[in-house]
């Protein structure tokens, strides 16, 4: 069954505990707008569409199109939905200048034994375009509970890298 952006809207505000009054005080809009939104009568001005995925933490288009963003992007998680670190894995996507790809799967509680060893990866640091990576500071937000995209960056010469933990 698909849904409407109202019943999105509903849904969304329910789920960060918020009443039609918190979100329309939000939104510097009336209580009934709020209500004509999630009752299909009306749908928000094109220029509160931003500010109300911010609000109830979705994208615009998750907001408006009822599907999730691709990929995995950037989530925190809370402490009770934390995979157990010994299923996780750090994926290292490295994409030369000159087409070279390369793809290194590290288990997460590898990576962090190596760390708190002292120890360098090979795979790692034989990279130049790694080696810039606090890869510490990576371990700390993992353990934090961030999965997802955790680093994109392009060198001077093209390389690009991309970190990600699942």
């Amino acid at each position: 069954m698909e849904t409407t952006i109202g019943s999105r809207i509903a849904l969304f505000r329910r789920q960060k505990g918020l009443k039609q009054d918190d979100l329309a005080q939000m939104l510097n809009v009336s209580p009934q707008a709020v209500s004509k939104w999630e009752n299909d009568q009306s749908c928000p001005d094109i220029s509160l569409i931003p500010e109300l995925a911010r609000i109830l933490g979705v994208t615009a288009d998750e907001l408006l199109s009822g599907k999730a963003a691709e990929g995995p992007g950037t989530r925190l998680l809370p402490e009770e939905k934390r995979g157990d670190v010994n299923d996780m894995l750090l994926r290292l996507i490295v994409e030369s200048s000159d087409g070279d790809r390369v793809k290194i799967n590290l288990p997460v509680a590898l990576v962090l034994e190596a760390i708190k060893a002292g120890a360098a990866l090979p795979q790692i640091s034989g990279n130049e375009t790694l080696k810039s990576i606090d890869f510490v500071r990576i371990a700390d937000m993992i353990s934090r509970g961030v999965v997802g995209d955790l680093l994109e960056v392009e060198s001077s010469d093209g390389d690009k890298v991309r970190i990600v933990v699942e």
